[in-house]
């Protein structure tokens, strides 16, 4: 099976988690925003830069998506 992320996409992730944990990771459009404060946020901070860099990362799941994930959890 093929990989979903490649390797150098991981990296970034990496690098933003890392970011993350010194406090030098900021969210919003152009790092305007406050710092993030979640590991969580800081993983979604680096997959996004990963996009726009174009390296190999999955869609963004659409709100329509993500909603029929959780209902199917729910009902399981």
């Amino acid at each position: 099976m093929a990989r979903k992320y490649s390797k150098s996409a991981g990296k970034d992730v990496e690098n933003a988690v890392h970011r993350e944990k010194r406090g030098q990771l900021k969210s919003g459009k152009g790092g305007k925003g406050g710092t993030v404060k979640s590991r969580k946020q800081a993983i979604a901070i680096g997959l996004s830069e990963a996009r726009a860099k174009g390296k190999k990362v999955p869609k963004k799941a659409s709100k329509k998506t993500a909603k029929r994930k959780t209902t199917k959890r729910k009902s399981s």
